[in-house]
């Protein structure tokens, strides 16, 4: 049996907790879904050790003191911080431990805005780099050498990954099992989190899945829900009345004024949604993405994409791609 993947997360006075957590959480999960093996080894590494206060007011026990880590790392995480300005917290005593750890991981990510102290560590010098979407152009500003990207929920740039904000934590640790141990296990974790996907990088922090609120009917958002996952189906308003046991006219009304939207709208951004998110993901053709997605033909995918997300499929494609 191989040794476990040491995965270190730096923690810090004030340090965000869900930053800390969320990844602390999916690699737990990866561990329990692997059938006896203990595939993360995770630990938690602060300036001086012991207790740290987070920006929730949560103490975390932590693993280690920086001085304690050593070189045996293969996964180092840098969570972020912001101060009572709405700043992002740069940590000198953080920043130079990250310069001499660094170099020994195997691959770095930054949680949220913890790309600002990879950036000051000089890691992201010459990248791609996101960070959360109200401190990317703060970053932007701060380091001209770095290509920042604001929408993606996460960024692979070589060994090292950049995530968006606070709840995109968990597509970048997702994304790092997917990594290590495939595409099958990092759903099976996504499920036990009850998260609605598992997003790709490319996806945008504010997707389309994201903003559906509640409606005021249960059985709308379990249609919703439905279509989501059925986008191949007959998803005509004739047909989703009839699955509804409704008429046609009183469905669309119905629907409309629970969600804002037609039923064909709604319709049309699901299947967008899963043609990103295979554009985002696979090498597939157009022709093939357009079938999966419910959209038929290259041709109506185009449309769609032109009306919804003013591009096309290839070049939100050249953009959004995932990298190998």
């Amino acid at each position: 049996m191989s040794a476990p993947h040491r995965v270190v997360l730096a923690v810090f006075p004030d340090v965000d907790l869900l930053d800390v957590t969320g990844p602390a959480e999916v690699f737990a999960l990866a561990n329990r879904e692997m059938s006896g093996r203990t595939p993360y080894e995770v630990c938690l590494a602060a300036p001086e050790g012991g207790l740290v206060r987070t920006s929730a007011g949560v103490r975390l026990a932590t693993d280690l003191s920086f001085d304690q880590v050593g070189d045996r790392v293969d996964t180092l995480v840098v969570p972020g911080a912001v101060d009572a300005t709405g700043a992002p917290v740069i940590d000198p005593e953080v920043v130079a431990w990250i310069e001499t750890t660094a170099p020994h991981a195997r691959r770095v990510a930054s949680v949220c805005v913890g790309a600002h102290m990879l950036a000051a560590a000089g890691l992201l010098a010459g990248r791609r780099a996101t960070t959360h979407w109200a401190t990317a152009d703060r970053l932007a500003a701060d380091h001209p050498d770095i290509t920042v990207d604001p929408d993606p929920i996460y960024v692979r740039s070589g060994n090292v990954w950049t995530g968006a904000g606070i709840s995109a934590c968990m597509d970048l640790a997702l994304a790092l099992v997917a990594e290590d141990h495939g595409e099958r296990l990092a759903l099976t974790v996504a499920r036990q989190l009850v998260m609605y996907l598992k997003r790709q990088g490319g996806q945008s922090q504010f997707s389309v899945p994201l903003w559906q609120a509640p409606t005021e009917r249960r059985e709308i958002d379990e249609l919703r829900s439905w279509i989501a996952a059925n986008v191949t189906e007959d998803l005509s308003a004739a047909a989703l009345a009839d699955r509804m046991c409704l008429s046609e006219r009183h469905f669309t009304r119905v629907f409309r004024k629970e969600t804002g939207v037609t039923p064909a709208a709604f319709v049309e951004e699901a299947r967008v949604e899963t043609a990103r998110r295979l554009l985002e993901g696979t090498d597939e053709s157009l022709e093939r993405v357009a079938a999966e997605c419910g959209l038929k033909t290259p041709e109506t995918l185009h449309r769609a994409f032109r009306r919804r997300l003013g591009t096309t499929p290839a070049a939100y494609r050249r953009r959004f791609r995932t990298a190998a």
